[in-house]
């Protein structure tokens, strides 16, 4: 890890940690003396799979282009730009949050052709900084040093290449460097696992594949929390040869997201001789673009302050999507993943904004609230100031940690051209057993970190319960209440770190039919042919008037269809209200969900949901105040050390 050597350079590290406890070993972090120029980021111009678009990285305008990973060549009469999602330099942001004021951009070049520096503005204007052109090289190195000055709020800087007739140009190892601090940060990532052995293993083989990313680390936890672990598989050795002592894989109990990524913080913690160090969070089911680690790392180093460096996710199923260029949470409404204001999300990076015409390119800049977790970057010296995330098994942990450094003075950056691919959110289904600590995680969250406005969370609330049922989704309605009722337990609800509740949930789940998904041709009780598709009418203009007439509707027991197919976008509580069974396809479209009408159990729901959400009312704040008192315990390390049995 992050000994040094007699040269300066880091020391390797010692053996792999195996076994449900880490091994206590001499190896500690320690910041490393600079050699030679910082990478900010490279410039590459193909991704790390075949299904994603070598158009994020660079844009063909014009002519015969041969793009690779890290090299370009462009035919005569031809025309690339690096305007373009992973092409950019997002010198907006580092011109906001480090100190630093110049940039090289630096390049291997043969032939001849031209190359030029551009900019952008707020509004998106290009400029151009500099152009300058080559004739007859032959793998000579050219640089630009340009000022990152005219970008306060907004911009960005690339790379654009150019052919005449009779040109031929060939670039490689376009670098963009920076001067380096005194000392550098040394970076552990941590990857929580849970019998996803196979996308585990991809990710670390991505980053052993990738040398220059590994540059930057000095360790790789893998903390496996499943009984699928990634050292079964065939490949686990080589990549583990491959890593060498940097790679440390732990088994642990099954603590949830929270657990699994707190570890490596755990880890840095007990080794380091520095607090500048930095733990980077990583999904183990990601698709990894291994230049995020150099992207980070860097600007974690070059910050003027210690920040939280979030990654932004592209949308797996769809790797040309943007999931969101930057998010907060509603506290008080109990809503996470709420763009910011001018924020692209859902975006298609390589299409236009259907209102402007304009290319999806996010050139304002933007404050995050918090940034999930599929890869984020925290700073030592928040774990210091603020403690560990708090035991919430999954769900909100992110948020929550967030909101609390921001409270402390960190907060958070989600830097533009960092990203990975993660699987779509949209095509995973609201109603499932993590729905119980997506709740109850954000009510806690909202308690420590808003006003704790109790008319509006139980407003919030009694809207979701009114609309679940509606909806005959009786299990949702179900985990809701539980959900309320675990908060008001107060924290010992989370002295185990949330194990008990995930079996107790699934449990009470387990009793609700519709939580169950089925093949369409093979639905219980009704005959595939008999399911015909009723589609949905528009969202009705005056909601309130209509929510109440469904609400009469159903307490009389009236409805218009008997039988019917609903697809998964048409499942609005207005039109599923309509049947007394609805065959609604599952969100990840890979079956369907049987609803059934159960008066009983309507009211027996509704009834036991206003009851909870009264005690809510009547006694929140004084559990709050709980949840506040609690929070420095759990959130210690001892805490920590207990749950991880150590």
């Amino acid at each position: 890890m992050a000994g040094k050597t007699a040269a300066g350079q880091p020391a390797p590290a010692k053996a792999k940690t195996n076994g449900a406890q880490a091994k206590e070993d001499q190896t500690t972090f320690a910041e490393h003396v600079p050699h030679g120029r910082l990478t900010a980021q490279r410039g590459l111009y193909a991704g790390p799979s075949p299904i994603v678009s070598k158009d994020l990285y660079s844009e063909v305008l014009e002519g015969v282009v041969n793009r690779g990973r890290d090299g370009v060549t462009l035919e005569p009469s031809a025309r690339v730009s690096g305007n373009t999602y992973f092409g950019r330099f997002p010198a907006s942001y580092w011109q906001r949050w480090t100190k630093v004021r110049q940039v090289r951009v630096e390049a291997v070049v043969s032939g001849a052709g031209q190359l030029a520096v551009r900019a952008s503005d707020v509004e998106g204007e290009p400029r151009t900084i500099e152009a300058r052109e080559v004739e007859g090289a032959d793998g000579a190195a050219v640089a630009f040093d340009v000022k990152i000055d005219k970008f306060y709020d907004g911009g960005a800087l690339w790379l654009d290449l150019e052919t005449q007739a009779g040109q031929r140009l060939t670039v490689e190892r376009v670098r963009w460097t920076v001067e380096p601090p005194e000392k550098i940060r040394p970076t552990a990532v941590t990857i929580c696992t849970m019998n996803r052995a196979d996308d585990c293993l991809k990710n670390l083989q991505a980053l052993a594949g990738d040398l220059q990313s590994l540059d930057t680390l000095d360790a790789i936890y893998v903390a496996d929390q499943g009984t699928d672990r990634v050292d079964s598989r065939e490949g686990f050795a080589q990549v583990a040869a491959d890593l060498g002592d940097k790679l440390k894989y732990i088994t642990q109990p099954n603590l949830g997201g929270a657990g699994g990524f707190t570890r490596g913080l755990y880890e840095v913690a007990g080794h380091t001789e520095t607090e500048h160090a930095n733990v980077l969070f990583m999904d183990d089911d990601v698709l990894l673009e291994p230049d995020l680690v150099v992207r980070m790392t860097a600007f974690s180093n070059m910050a003027a302050n210690p920040v939280i460096v979030g990654g932004q996710m592209l949308n797996l199923l769809h790797p040309h999507q943007l999931h969101v260029g930057a998010e907060y949470a509603r506290l008080e409404k109990l809503e996470p993943g709420v763009p910011v204001e001018h924020s692209l999300h859902t975006a298609d990076l390589l299409g236009v904004d259907e209102e402007t015409g304009e290319p999806n390119r996010q050139e304002k800049r933007l404050d995050a609230g918090y940034n999930g977790w599929w890869s984020c970057l925290i700073p030592y010296e928040v774990v210091k100031a603020i403690g560990y995330p708090m035991p919430f098994f999954f769900q909100w942990d992110d948020a929550e940690y967030s909101y609390r450094a921001r409270a402390h003075g960190f907060p958070t950056v989600t830097l533009p051209g960092a990203g990975v691919w993660h699987a779509d959110f949209h095509w995973k289904d609201w109603d499932e057993w993590h729905r119980y600590f997506n709740l109850r995680n954000s009510i806690i969250t909202a308690a420590l970190h808003s006003d704790f406005n109790l008319n509006v969370v139980c407003r919030t609330l009694m809207a979701q319960v009114v609309r679940y049922l509606l909806g005959m989704q009786y299990g949702l309605t179900h985990t809701l209440i539980k959900a309320v009722e675990d908060f008001l337990e107060g924290p010992s609800i989370l002295e185990d770190g949330g194990v008990a509740a995930m079996q107790e949930i699934r449990a009470i789940r387990a009793q609700y039919p519709e939580t169950k998904r089925h093949d369409a041709t093979e639905v219980p009780g009704i005959a595939s042919n008999d399911i015909g598709i009723i589609n949905a009418a528009p969202r009705p203009a005056l909601q309130r008037l209509i929510l109440v007439k469904r609400v009469f509707d159903r307490l009389r027991g009236r409805s218009r269809f008997a039988l019917g197919a609903v697809p998964n976008d048409e499942a609005h509580w207005w039109h599923v209200a309509l049947f007394d069974t609805a065959v609604v396809t599952d969100a990840s479209q890979e079956g369907v969900r049987v609803r059934k009408y159960d008066r009983e159990r309507m009211f027996e729901l509704g009834k036991r949901a206003m009851k909870t959400l009264n005690r809510l009312r009547k006694e929140g704040h004084a559990v709050q105040a709980q949840y506040k008192r609690a929070l420095p315990q759990l959130t210690s390390r001892e805490n920590w050390k207990r749950l991880y049995r150590l």
